[in-house]
């Protein structure tokens, strides 16, 4: 396929029914910005089927990773979720994408706000070392249907914590608020949607945090449609301004990656 190159898949995890995982092998070539996204997929009928996926692994990590729901009758996924270790999977050369903190104004706190496989390309940024040097604090929230589809919980809590080169920075900066709306989970906080815990200065109490701010607070958004047009209001109301391509501002989102 023109414009792409076909890497090996080392892995694939299945989280749940729902949600999956791929790792590929990654030549030294291809490089990328943490946070970036890239087009994926397959040979279908002779024919290239690819979407758009944010890379859930950090630019310097060996392999190439992916964080994927699975739709039965999605043009992809359908076909997507059944591949197999030593398959191979056509990736795109040119990773683009706003999640990146070079769009942001500097600030103090870097909220990442997700939902679904929104995580993916905040998976990337919180392996990101500098992040943490821009940064005071960074707030991951993570909001989902069902306690199954809170992945990568283990690596978030776990790994990065105890990682030899940033872990120090993990434990004091990073602080992890997953929140589950069709399920019962932990006490009422961790059961809302994001656009609740937004709406009320409890949630940055609960964390210890000030109330949020444009002077200091800078957030990158990356789910469904639904919610980044609730969280948009919500941030505009309070005087945050969006980045585009002509200047930077105190938030970013990203559309592209792909549920279907």
């Amino acid at each position: 396929m023109r414009g792409t190159i076909t890497e090996t898949v080392t892995q694939v995890h299945h989280w749940n029914d729902t949600l999956f995982s791929i790792k590929t092998t990654r030549r030294p070539t291809f490089t990328f910005e943490n946070g970036q996204f890239v087009m994926i997929g397959i040979e279908v009928d002779n024919k290239p089927l690819l979407r758009a996926y944010s890379i859930a692994s950090a630019n310097y990590e060996d392999e190439l990773e992916f964080f994927s729901i699975k739709v039965p009758d999605g043009a992809l996924t359908s076909r997507l979720q059944h591949i197999q270790v030593g398959q191979t999977l056509h990736i795109s050369t040119r990773p683009t994408g706003t999640l990146v903190a070079g769009h942001l104004t500097p600030g103090e706190n870097l909220y990442l706000l997700a939902t679904g496989t929104g995580l993916a390309p905040f998976m990337s940024i919180i392996k990101d070392p500098t992040i943490y040097e821009q940064f005071s604090k960074v707030i991951l929230v993570h909001g989902v249907r069902t306690v199954s589809e809170l992945a990568y919980q283990d690596v978030i809590c776990n790994e990065l914590p105890n990682n030899e080169f940033f872990g120090d920075w993990v434990r004091d900066k990073l602080l992890y608020h997953p929140t589950v709306t069709r399920e019962a989970y932990r006490h009422a906080l961790h059961q809302q949607r994001i656009t609740s815990l937004l709406e009320s200065d409890i949630f940055t109490e609960h964390l210890g945090m000030p109330p949020l701010s444009p002077e200091r607070d800078r957030f990158m958004l990356c789910g469904n449609q639904a919610m980044l047009d609730d969280t948009m209001a919500i941030l505009n109301a309070r005087g945050f301004s969006k980045a585009n391509s002509r200047q930077r501002g105190d938030y970013v989102i990203e559309q592209a990656f792909l549920e279907k």
